[in-house]
């Protein structure tokens, strides 16, 4: 039998680079540099723009900071312990440290899953009751909806985390990721995690699960709003408002999705698989969502080549 170890403050966990690849770990890191470079400088553009340009002072865009705010928040979450394995091969994490990016990692992404969510919605209102837009969607409104996003993920997760510190957990401290996993913690422990799985699923049921069916049905309603527009053009200029925001829900639900399938029929795919494409749905939103907005946003276009190309110059 393994023999049982207390939670405590001195207990760590091993963090895990590519399995098989580690000879290579120094190439590797070069494309994940280029993608945090990408995904921090381009949110940090993002957020910039809108808060210096008047013009984007619209609810549209005070959501999309939120988007970039929780995709920064993402990538730093992440960003230390994956390029320190990287570069110095420091794969020792302590248990407290472990809980508290588990914590932020969930935490950002449901924070991203709620903010799609209210993004629909302003398509939704926007599409369907143009005149009411400003008067429904007002500053203090959407303010009210940010504190609703941050405590929503805050009260979900807590107990999730928390429940972690009940268990014991063997001799093998062994994580199989770049960073602390809920479910690869929990395989650690030598007591039944059956509560720690039932609250877990409960959560990604309460948040990804419930916000992708709200999304879905919001655009159920913007496209039954659209085709009763008798004019084409019309039409056209009201789906092209939403072509950015559906590029973002795809960008965070398909990798989503994907990592899922593969952990639960690609038991036969090499680890370095299941690696790749956890790194990858971590990384893929925080990277792509700023140069979406910036080529399909044609404000957020003038206003970013405004801030790299001054007139002056």
């Amino acid at each position: 039998m393994l023999p049982f170890i207390n939670t405590t403050a001195s207990l760590t966990f091993l963090l895990t680079g590519v399995p098989g690849l580690e000879a290579f770990h120094t190439w590797i890191s070069i494309p994940f540099c280029c993608l945090y470079a990408t995904a921090l400088s381009g949110n940090s553009m993002i957020l910039f723009v809108i808060i210096t340009e008047p013009s984007l002072h619209e609810p549209m865009y005070y959501f999309l900071s939120m988007l970039s705010t929780t995709d920064l928040g993402l990538s730093i979450s992440t960003l230390v312990t994956m390029l320190g394995i990287f570069w110095f091969n420091a794969r020792e994490i302590s248990f407290n440290a472990c809980l508290a990016q588990m914590f932020f990692i969930q935490l950002f992404t449901v924070m991203e899953s709620s903010v799609l969510l209210a993004m629909a919605f302003d398509r939704f209102v926007a599409i369907s009751n143009p005149l009411r837009y400003a008067t429904i969607l007002t500053e203090s409104r959407i303010a009210q909806i940010g504190v609703v996003i941050v405590t929503r993920g805050t009260v979900i997760l807590t107990p999730m985390v928390v429940l972690l510190k009940r268990l014991s957990y063997c001799s093998s401290h062994v994580l199989h990721h770049s960073y602390c996993f809920h479910p690869d913690v929990m395989k650690l422990s030598c007591t039944d995690t059956k509560v720690n799985s039932a609250v877990g699923l409960a959560a990604l049921i309460s948040t990804a699960g419930v916000d992708s069916i709200f999304i879905l049905l919001s655009y159920v309603l913007i496209i039954k709003t659209v085709l009763s527009i008798a004019s084409p053009m019309e039409r056209q200029k009201a789906f092209s408002t939403c072509i950015s925001h559906i590029g973002a829900v795809a960008i965070f639900y398909i990798p989503l999705i994907s990592l899922s399938f593969v952990h639960r029929f690609g038991k036969q795919a090499p680890p370095y698989v299941h690696t790749l494409i956890a790194n990858a749905y971590l990384l893929i939103p925080p990277v792509m969502n700023p140069i979406i907005y910036s080529v399909k946003t044609k404000q957020i276009r003038k206003a970013v080549l405004k801030v790299l190309l001054p007139k002056g110059s």
